[in-house]
């Protein structure tokens, strides 16, 4: 193929494409268990899938403004809707807060092992992804600042973080904000909150009441149980809602989505449900781990960490599994290499990954 005459702006063609986690294939003899991308194992609410069914007016548009699925959110969680904008998954918030935000020469600030669509995202618009140093994989605030610059002009903080499922406090999110300067916008990720139940955890909404420099983004793609809809949402501060209203595409959210989006809020004992299953299922996950001799770091959301001996053993795993019909994640692109990330699914899809990792251990002795 001849090379193309047309000259793209700089840092796309630095920009990695995104993998996502594997979800098997057509040829597959029985449906494998996907663990690979933090779905909800009990799929979304049934009131949810009965509002998308009735919501396929295809010749009609979308409300552009959201404003229906604004107010539910706002009631839900006690947030002005006027400060409130939907996008289609959190990570086109992401995108739009970089574009509004970052540009050729500056910097884009996150924490070593975090969300790999922050990095690809500021190369997109030119600017250069700055990763801190974690502690144990946790975000370490003291490596934040001291990575910030004059160039510094976003700082995304995953939290709980993925792919290690750790977290930071309210005090140390708190800490990070008044060590930045005001002109450095702080974006909370907490895509995985609705998972913690912790005294000490905040999803950053308190900043953003605080201070006109903070985001919080949350999506429907994770406890909400509807990631093919691409759903997400952000509060942020009058000026930032602002700008992003001003990039975004005037229907980026489907009537579908935003019908769905409104059962799913309103059906409480679903997600109730969906939290007791992680809970269990959690513990009993990680407690297996560490029996078979695999470490993992304490997670908060709805998947765990497995570190095994090295990259190779890890890939070797990767392969066994992948054979037997589980599909988990590699995170060799998040610089964990050693490392497999295992959504936590219901039960009998942990029974056959357990299986599947102990007929493996058994074999590599």
């Amino acid at each position: 193929m001849s090379e193309s005459p047309l000259k793209l702006r700089p840092g796309i063609a630095d920009a990695p494409i995104y993998v996502p986690g594997a979800h098997g294939g057509d040829d597959d003899a029985e449906p494998p268990v996907v663990l690979s991308a933090n779905e909800n194992p009990l799929g979304p609410s049934p009131k949810a899938i009965e509002a998308y069914g009735q919501a396929l007016a295809l010749n009609r548009y979308p409300d552009g403004g959201a404003v229906a699925l604004r107010n539910a959110i706002g009631a839900r969680f006690g947030l002005d809707p006027a400060r409130i904008v939907c996008g289609a998954g959190s990570d086109e918030l992401i995108t739009l807060l970089i574009r509004c935000y970052a540009g050729q020469g500056d910097e884009v600030l996150q924490s070593q092992h975090g969300f790999l669509m922050y990095g690809i995202s500021a190369r997109t618009v030119g600017a250069t992804p700055v990763l801190a140093p974690e502690t144990n994989l946790h975000t370490d605030v003291d490596n934040l600042l001291a990575q910030v610059t004059e160039r510094t002009k976003i700082c995304f903080v995953a939290n709980p973080n993925n792919p290690t499922g750790t977290y930071i406090s309210g005090s140390e999110l708190r800490r990070l904000r008044e060590g930045l300067r005001d002109d450095i916008l702080l974006a909370v990720d907490a895509a995985y909150s609705e998972y913690v139940d912790l005294p000490d955890y905040s999803d950053g909404r308190d900043l953003v009441d605080d201070y006109e420099n903070v985001v919080m983004l949350r999506t429907f793609s994770k406890i909400f149980g509807l990631a093919s809809l691409r759903l997400g949402w952000c509060y942020a501060p009058a000026a930032v809602v602002d700008a992003l209203n001003r990039v975004r595409s005037p229907f980026n959210v489907s009537v579908p989505a935003q019908a769905a989006g409104l059962a799913a809020l309103a059906d409480r004992e679903h997600i109730a449900l969906t939290i007791d299953t992680n809970t269990e299922q959690l513990r009993r996950l990680t407690g297996a781990l560490a029996q078979l001799g695999i470490a993992s770091p304490p997670s908060v959301g709805n998947f765990v960490l497995a570190k095994f001996r090295d990259a190779d053993m890890a890939k070797r795993a990767n392969a066994y599994l992948m054979e037997h019909g589980v599909i988990v994640r590699s995170v060799a692109a998040y610089g964990l290499a050693e490392c497999l990330r295992m959504t936590v699914g219901t039960a009998a899809e942990n029974d056959r990954l357990l299986a599947a990792l102990t007929d493996f251990l058994a074999q590599d002795s």
